[in-house]
């Protein structure tokens, strides 16, 4: 059977790696289009137009990505690149700027450099766009058939990000390991599922030793060692978890963020920070004991990231529950688990977590 990778052709990674951005996209084409949210692009132009004047490549245009990454945006784009006559796409951002951004450079036909301004996702190294309706409503996984041309990881640049996102990348980035733990039937001995299983423990590793100090180092808006290792989980072991199990390692924790882009109060809460409390109820699920639900949550905790449903939207109504419920049951990354799971399972899972969280 024939099984496809695709892997970033470059990664530069480390404090100041965004001093390099001119001449990375110089190798790649004379004409930059540069994607991204509104603030990533406010954050960020000064430095890409110093790095593209230095590299004498020429800046096409600056254009938002919009709220989602939906199909209309994308073509939207694609417009602009043949309008501009881009060669190269350079986006900016989180993970739906990102995820813009590789699909709108694939179907243009054109290279993608991506310049990740928060570390929320490992969406800045992998050949998928997570593509939503304009409502914002979850609509599909786009696999791609190519994966970034170019990833550059500015530490110093990330680590002047609001910490809930470093703790939505945190929240993200152990779910490669409980969600593969969950669901590694174990009789594969291959390279390949070997590999994706040890990138995701490597991962939980990594937070697990690293994940509080590079949280107290970003609240203080400051870049050490320890933030280097931990954005090394979140995109570039996460990004091979994913890469080396064909994207096929979610479960129940990215099943219940799904159901939350349902909700109008939850959808926009972030993705990572959704997954984060998921594979607390995933635990729950499993029916692991509560001794090691509890240092699940004392992780979460130290990584900031929410443990009840209260931290997620304080006024959530029972109605409205039952739908994020019911539509995370429904979700195709449920069916992954080894396990059937209904409804009041997960009500149960839910508040499990929440009785254990209030003894933490």
């Amino acid at each position: 059977m024939t099984q496809q990778v695709f892997f970033p052709a470059t990664v530069l990674r480390g404090a100041g790696a965004s001093q390099q951005l001119g001449k990375t996209c110089a190798r790649l084409g004379a004409r930059v289009l540069v994607v991204g949210g509104h603030r990533a692009l406010a954050a960020t132009e000064s430095l890409i137009r110093e790095q593209l004047q230095q590299a004498g490549v020429t800046l096409a245009g600056l254009e938002w990505t919009g709220e989602q990454c939906s199909i209309s945006q994308i073509e939207r784009l694609c417009g602009r690149v043949r309008d501009t006559d881009s060669d190269v796409l350079l986006a900016v951002g989180g993970g739906k700027a990102l995820d813009t951004g590789k699909a709108v450079a694939y179907q243009a036909g054109i290279p993608v450099v991506t310049l990740p301004t928060i570390a929320a996702t490992c969406a800045a190294v992998t050949p998928l766009s997570v593509r939503y309706h304009d409502d914002g409503h979850f609509h599909d996984l786009y696999l791609l058939p190519v994966a970034p041309a170019a990833v550059v990881i500015d530490s110093a640049l990330l680590a002047r990000a609001p910490l809930r996102w470093l703790a939505a990348g945190l929240g993200d980035t152990l779910a490669k390991w409980y969600e593969f733990r969950a669901i590694d039937t174990g009789r594969s001995d291959n390279g390949f599922a070997s590999s994706s299983r040890a990138n995701s423990e490597i991962c939980f590793q990594l937070i697990q030793r690293y994940g509080a100090q590079a949280c107290q180092t970003v609240a203080a808006g400051e870049s050490n060692a320890a933030l280097e290792q931990v954005l090394d989980a979140i995109f570039l072991f996460a990004g091979l978890t994913s890469l080396m199990a064909s994207g096929a390692h979610a479960a129940a924790a990215h099943a219940l963020y799904e159901g939350f882009t349902v909700c109008d109060k939850t959808r926009e809460f972030g993705h990572g920070l959704l997954v984060g409390f998921g594979n607390l109820c995933l635990l729950a699920l499993e029916q692991r004991s509560d001794a090691e639900l509890l240092e699940a949550i004392r992780l979460a905790d130290a990584c900031a990231v929410p443990l009840t449903l209260a931290e997620i939207c304080p006024d959530l109504s029972d109605d409205e529950l039952n739908a994020i419920v019911s539509a995370s049951v429904k979700a195709p990354d449920m069916a992954n688990l080894p396990f059937a799971v209904t409804d009041a399972d997960v009500h149960r899972a839910i508040r499990r977590v929440e009785a254990l969280a209030a003894q933490r």
